[in-house]
């Protein structure tokens, strides 16, 4: 479970990355299956107040299957009544980070990624690569953290999840047309920059985790995804947060931005107004959640659905 712990814990990145699939490996992902009916879902929220200001919290997921049924209920009441979306980056700003992702990736060390493993590890990234349709040279111009992630989502795009569906590009849209005001948490360099500044044992790591994991990757997002749509923080919480085996990986890409994040809250209920806040469900679970860093500064979030 770490590897789609650690995986979704950088979803807004990975979110990104998805996009490029088509132009990367368009040969090696064949048609998802189709999806006959809409899955009814109740995923959770909570309302973080004061006199004059509402903020709403909504964990997504970035990628779904089609017709998932999330936006009825206290979640669509909540985001008719919001004037402000507040996301992890811009959601105008996802396909314009695709070429700065593409740049990022690219080795700077002259070596071709499989010269940089042992022959352990070229064995089972070779399988893995070959287990999805791509050429195990396929990403040697790619540092391991992009090699990793494509290694997770493309599998995951096989089995039907795609971005189209998923929630911030629902939710995205629904903004857009209405012409609400966006602010963002971060920016999409920022986001690259978790994944390209970890060093290179932890990137190491990382794929040796996903590669492990892959040939469960589906079953893994089943569960987490089922987890969302019941609304059961707590079981996602486990799925995505619990026994991380790194604490170099869930300091940088969960417990730093979950701090920074509930500051901003703090800050923004000193303004009038009603927000939205629509980030990775896994910043709003579990032990060191924005709402336990809301909660070490008094500060308390009630669950509405």
């Amino acid at each position: 479970m770490t590897t789609m712990k650690t995986l979704l814990r950088g979803a807004a990145c990975a979110l990104a990355l998805f996009s490029t699939l088509p132009a990367i490996a368009d040969d090696a992902v064949p048609a998802a299956p189709a999806v006959e009916s809409a899955a009814p879902a109740s995923p959770a929220l909570w309302k973080v107040a004061d006199d004059d200001t509402t903020i709403w919290l909504f964990g997504t997921i970035h990628i779904l299957p089609q017709n998932v049924a999330w936006y009825a209920g206290p979640i669509a009441k909540a985001f008719d009544a919001s004037s402000e979306l507040v996301t992890e980056i811009p959601i105008d700003k996802a396909q314009d980070s695709q070429a700065a992702i593409m740049q990022k990736s690219l080795r700077e060390d002259g070596k071709a990624l499989r010269d940089t493993l042992d022959d352990k590890e070229r064995t089972a990234y070779d399988a893995g690569m070959t287990s999805i349709g791509l050429p195990p040279q396929a990403f040697d111009k790619n540092d391991a953290w992009f090699a990793a992630l494509m290694l997770t989502l493309i599998p995951l795009k096989v089995s039907g999840y795609n971005l189209e569906s998923g929630v911030d590009t629902q939710i995205g849209a629904m903004a857009k047309a209405r012409q609400m005001e966006n602010t963002a948490l971060e920016t999409p360099e920022y986001q690259i920059s978790l994944f390209d500044d970890l060093p290179q044992a932890t990137q190491r790591r990382y794929l040796d985790e996903v590669l492990e994991a892959l040939p469960t990757v589906k079953t893994d997002i089943d569960a987490m995804v089922t987890a969302w749509k019941a609304g059961k923080a707590d079981d996602l919480a486990r799925l995505l947060n619990a026994q991380e085996d790194d604490p170099d990986l869930r300091k940088v890409l969960l417990t730093n931005r979950n701090a920074h994040w509930a500051k901003w809250i703090e800050q923004r209920l000193k303004q009038p107004g009603t927000v939205f806040i629509a980030v990775g469900a896994g910043h709003l679970a579990g032990q060191g959640s924005v709402q336990d860093q809301l909660a070490q500064d008094g500060i308390a979030s009630e669950r509405v659905q």
